[in-house]
């Protein structure tokens, strides 16, 4: 395989790698912002300790897989970010379907 192919093939798999990853990144502040809302509901109606105490725990879990997902998130950023630069050199790639689909990529994604 030739290494316009190889750096094609890479754009495609980090591209979708990105998307991915932020997508879950998303997920997970979603869910955090939900439990604090769901916490903050328990607290005003005086609910169970153990609802309480079980949000809160499930709440500090989803604030370690933020932690987790964003530095994920960054690693394949930065490695989609150096495919694109070595594609735009490559005469053959200037112009290239999945070049231009990883810029965008990046685009999106960029925390």
């Amino acid at each position: 395989m030739s290494d316009a192919a190889t750096l094609r093939k890479q754009l495609k798999i980090k591209s979708g790698s990105a998307k991915r990853l932020y997508k879950e990144h998303r997920l997970y502040q979603k869910e955090e912002e939900d439990l604090k809302r769901k916490l903050d509901q328990y607290v005003a109606d005086n609910a169970e300790e153990w609802d309480v105490k079980n949000t809160r725990r499930m709440l500090e879990e989803s604030g370690k897989m933020i932690t987790d997902s964003a530095s994920r998130l960054g690693a394949v950023v930065q490695e989609l970010r150096e495919l694109v630069v070595a594609a735009e050199q490559d005469a053959e790639l200037a112009q290239d379907e999945e070049l231009m689909k990883a810029k965008e990529t990046l685009e999106e994604v960029s925390v």
